[in-house]
């Protein structure tokens, strides 16, 4: 192998920041710097809310890789594989691999990795659930990140993609930054309009039809006819924020209720928080539960995905049908009336994911794939030049 850093270069075409962009920036940071070189290239907004947490020397390219008729950003993006040298293209999500893998493929970039992060169930009908685009595009990529045990069975069995290309490596965070012990301060609970003692729920995801805050939403008159205090705070934002707003004042929920924006340190509302809910339709394997583990909160979950394998049914949390407001409501007053229950759930959640999703262990996966993955081109490539050329055998005379 080279003694010179290979380039990295992560894409995503995504402009909203979510757990699949905090992935990004793990390894951004994270990457050994001499055995890689990292860079990202993404829309102008999601470089903008990045910005702030993006290691120094890592070159940040604004740009939006549209549908194929927008052939300008395909040639800069093009220029750019060429210019850095790409040695390795890590795209994010499908919709992003879609674009770039087959433009790194024409640029002969080396190594081109997916992480799809998630079950797609938008994917219906004919032509789209059937996936042929996937696996078109499959053959422009050498690797598959599935993010869970799920997340890889759901790429090999329902997509069709190659087994072989596929490996399980899940999240990870920087998990000593979170403080089980942490208490939020009374000021806090007074911006919100909280008592001291009111009991709190956190849902911290987008506020996007996949996340389920509607669901929830529905099933708070069912809690609060046990527990008349309880308070839910909404952290991020997204394309559902008016009509969920709407919704609370047609519930009468506005007192109970508060939709905080997105906040970059998760840690003070989880400190704030009893309990955790993410009522999702789908994941891939939730940054936020893992985040709420560390924090010594246990979480109510809905069973989807890879959601499972972090949040275990009955130990670190409950797992709850998704769309099921009724059985969301019960899981959550089960946990609200039990302290020992919740304090042994928080505790036990702790230990799970500081033993299995460390950001240590995420970027020592990830790398040891990359360099496998690389000297297994660089191997393939000496053969082909050092193959003896076939000289075709002389004719008998006749």
């Amino acid at each position: 192998m080279s003694t010179q850093a290979i380039p990295v270069m992560y894409f995503t075409n995504t402009r909203a920041r979510g757990g699949v962009e905090d992935h990004i920036l793990t390894l951004l940071s994270g990457l050994d710097r001499r055995l890689f070189q990292p860079s990202l290239v993404c829309p102008p907004e999601l470089a903008r809310k990045l910005e702030p947490d993006i290691p120094p020397d890592v070159e940040v390219v604004p740009l939006f890789l549209g549908i194929p008729e927008k052939v300008s950003t395909a040639c800069e993006f093009a220029r750019l594989l060429r210019r850095r040298r790409v040695s390795i293209l890590h795209a994010h999500m499908f919709q992003s691999s879609l674009v770039a893998s087959p433009i790194g493929w024409l640029c002969r970039v080396p190594v081109i990795i997916e992480t799809p992060h998630l079950r797609e169930s938008w994917r219906k009908g004919w032509i789209k659930g059937r996936f042929f685009v996937d696996r078109v595009v499959g053959c422009f990529v050498d690797r598959y990140i599935a993010v869970s045990q799920v997340n890889a069975r759901y790429l090999a069995e329902q997509k069709g993609l190659p087994a072989r290309k596929i490996t399980v490596i899940v999240p990870g965070s920087d998990l000593r930054r979170f403080d089980p012990n942490l208490r939020a301060s009374p000021q806090q609970r007074e911006r919100l309009g909280f008592g001291p003692n009111d009991p709190v729920l956190l849902v911290a995801a987008r506020i996007e039809p996949q996340k389920g805050h509607r669901v929830l939403i529905e099933a708070m008159p069912l809690v609060r006819a046990q527990f008349p205090r309880v308070r839910l705070v909404c952290l991020s934002e997204g394309s559902l924020r008016p009509e969920l707003e709407r919704r609370v004042e047609e519930l009468g929920l506005e007192g109970a209720v508060r939709f905080v924006g997105f906040q970059a340190d998760v840690r003070e509302w989880l400190a704030l928080a009893d309990i955790s809910v993410l009522p999702s339709f789908f994941e891939g394997l939730p940054a936020g539960a893992i985040e709420s583990l560390a924090s010594g909160r246990p979480m109510v979950a809905t069973a989807v995905d890879g959601t499972p394998e972090v949040v275990l049914d009955g130990k670190t949390g409950l797992l709850v049908p998704p769309g099921d407001s009724t059985s969301l409501a019960q899981a959550i007053c089960r946990l609200l009336g039990d302290s020992e229950l919740r304090s042994a759930m928080g505790e036990a959640g702790r230990r799970w994911v500081m033993e299995n999703f460390s950001r240590e262990r995420l970027i020592e996966r990830t790398q040891g794939l990359y360099l496998e993955a690389w000297s297994q081109y660089s191997a393939q490539k000496h053969r082909t030049r050092a193959a003896p050329v076939q000289v075709p055998a002389a004719k008998p005379s006749e």
